[in-house]
């Protein structure tokens, strides 16, 4: 069985003020650096991975065809129980 090796990353030229906002914000999470970094770049990618309008296109296709009832009447029916 081959072995798969992740790939490694290296920054060049951060500026200082960054590395010491990483730095803390890597502690106050309880991560090493390497971890929070990882973290970031994984969380920034999970949200660009599907813009606001493909998701809106998406859902709009899922629910095509359905009767969808009144929101804000059903709202006010239950508050009138």
């Amino acid at each position: 069985m081959a072995r798969k090796f992740m790939k490694a990353l290296s920054i060049r030229h951060l500026p200082d003020d960054v590395y010491e906002s990483l730095k803390a914000m890597a502690a106050a999470n309880h991560r090493s650096m390497q971890e929070q970094v990882r973290c970031l770049i994984e969380r920034e990618i999970r949200l660009i991975g599907g813009s606001g309008l493909a998701t809106a296109r998406d859902w709009r296709a899922r629910l095509e065809g359905r009767t969808l009832g009144d929101t804000v009447e059903d709202v006010r029916q239950d508050r009138a129980r």
